[in-house]
């Protein structure tokens, strides 16, 4: 097998025998060259150091015992010169004792004299496969560092000593460090990024091999930028067969740009419903009058057509109410307003508050709370509008006969709150897109229910401005539960 695969690389190594017998340089010449390798001989250690300083050879056959100068002597010297050179020695003195010696002195293999020529055949075509591996080996690792020399995003490799085993240009530029290389360092001897480096170190801690990688986006202040920049950072472990950390990939990603575009994105959005807002609250005034009979009689058939109107207005008003609210949550001013809050309390007070829709509805509610639950750090508004968005959609989704529970439970350390429906239930497509902006469910079934597709965007960005996150178990027809978690508030 070994001989088919080095004629499968087409592979041809350069052979150097040294050796001061005649019949052996001879003898080896001429069954090397029969197979097609190119071989030089040299007769003393001195002569075959003289042709090693001139070309590299791949493989070199190396007697032990020469006068002048030993094979061991010639050993430490071509492994000094040329360290992924393979050496076979060739000994007439085949003890253990010799052969060891050999191998800790960086010896792939030895031949005993005297040797057959297959004998020769089988160890050279041995050497040959172990070459060529280490060339693969030097070629792929050679391909890999200059593509992660070339990519824009920082990455740095580090082992189970929290050490550099690689790091490209763009890892060094993003962090600020003007050093050429800095294989070998420790991470905290160039890393002046507190956050990074804890990062790193808390990965290559974690003991569940489940846990995939540990991801912040991480502000930096650079002396060379009168701006900061914002760096997304992902540190993944990787592991050894056993599952044992042995090291961290970092990457790093500017994503200063990104961020940018998001915030004139959010301030335009801002102002326009800033600015649409108050013309649409007077038209529904305006038409409020006139259905109220003010403004004089109506028709059925002008109260219907003002009726319609009336509610596209409102679901119109609606949505710039919640995109102002979404670009308040997205600025990060809800983080400014957090206490300790009770969600026993705000579960009481929003399904008492949402009974009555609930009841014209024929739609049972219930609350379930097996035990005392721990306040979390909240913005209580907030925690208030989550809900709220919640138990509407449950109602709206739900036909009538159907039940609404709210449930709160403690799971680990974090606040477990579910709205759980006997409503319509959502396709497992539609379940990935429901958090998208603007998303709604369509079918023949929810086509006349109104509704802005942010609900649940607003949701979901509140939770995760709380450090919480949220998900969902549905079936179509048999009913929807939406899950939230909260991270509980301790001493």
């Amino acid at each position: 097998m070994i001989t088919e695969a080095v004629v499968q690389t087409n592979y041809t190594p350069g052979i150097l025998v040294v050796d001061d017998e005649v019949r052996i340089r001879d003898a080896c010449r001429l069954v090397l060259e029969d197979c097609g390798y190119g071989v030089c001989v040299a007769a003393t250690g001195a002569e075959g150091l003289e042709l090693i300083r001139d070309r590299h050879f791949d493989i070199i056959l190396l007697d032990l015992m020469m006068p002048e100068m030993s094979g061991f002597d010639v050993l430490a010297k071509v492994k000094a010169l040329h360290p992924d050179t393979v050496i076979i020695v060739i000994t007439g003195y085949a003890t253990l004792e010799h052969s060891l010696d050999a191998m800790k002195k960086g010896a792939f293999d030895f031949i005993p004299k005297p040797f057959t020529p297959e004998h020769l055949r089988a160890t050279i075509a041995k050497a040959i496969y172990y070459t060529q591996t280490l060339r693969d080996i030097a070629d792929t690792r050679s391909r890999l560092r200059t593509l992660v020399n070339r990519i824009s995003d920082g990455v740095m490799c580090t082992n189970h000593e929290n050490r550099v085993v690689l790091a490209n240009p763009a890892f060094l530029r993003m962090i600020g460090c003007s050093a050429e290389s800095v294989i070998g360092s420790s991470t905290d001897e160039f890393i002046n990024i507190a956050r990074i480096r804890e990062i790193i170190k808390e990965t290559l801690n974690v003991n569940d091999s489940r846990a995939l990688e540990l991801t912040e986006e991480i502000p930096v202040n650079r002396h060379s930028r009168s701006e900061e920049i914002i760096l997304n950072v992902r540190c993944t472990p990787f592991r050894d067969r056993t599952g044992r950390n042995i090291g961290v990939i970092t990457v790093l990603h500017d994503i200063t740009a990104l961020k940018k575009m998001d915030r004139m994105k959010s301030e335009f959005v801002s102002t326009v419903s800033h600015e649409i807002r108050s013309p649409m609250n007077s038209v529904l005034m305006q038409i409020q009058v006139i259905l109220d009979g003010l403004a004089g009689e109506l028709t059925e058939k002008q109260r219907d057509i003002l009726t319609r109107a009336y509610r596209k207005v409102e679901n119109l008003a609606q949505m710039t109410t919640e995109l102002l609210d979404l670009a308040r949550i997205e600025s990060g001013l809800i983080t400014l307003e957090r206490e300790p809050v009770a969600m026993a309390d705000v579960i009481r007070d929003q399904v008492a508050f949402y009974l009555p829709l609930a009841a014209s509805a024929s739609i049972g509610m219930d609350i379930d709370i097996s035990q005392e639950l721990p306040p979390v750090l909240a913005n209580r508004r907030n925690m208030e509008e989550v809900l709220s968005n919640l138990i509407t959609n449950a109602i709206k989704y739900s036909p009538g006969g159907g039940r609404i529970t709210v449930s709160a439970s403690i799971a680990n350390d974090y606040l477990h709150i579910r709205v759980k429906d006997t409503g319509m239930g959502i396709s497992a497509e539609d379940q990935h897109r429901i958090f998208e902006r603007f998303y709604r469910v369509k079918d023949k079934k929810t086509r006349y229910i109104n509704g802005t597709g942010l609900g649940l965007v607003i949701v979901k960005s509140i939770l995760e401005s709380h450090q919480g996150r949220i998900k969902i178990e549905s079936q179509e027809g048999e009913g929807s539960t939406f899950s939230f978690f909260l991270p509980i508030l301790t001493d």
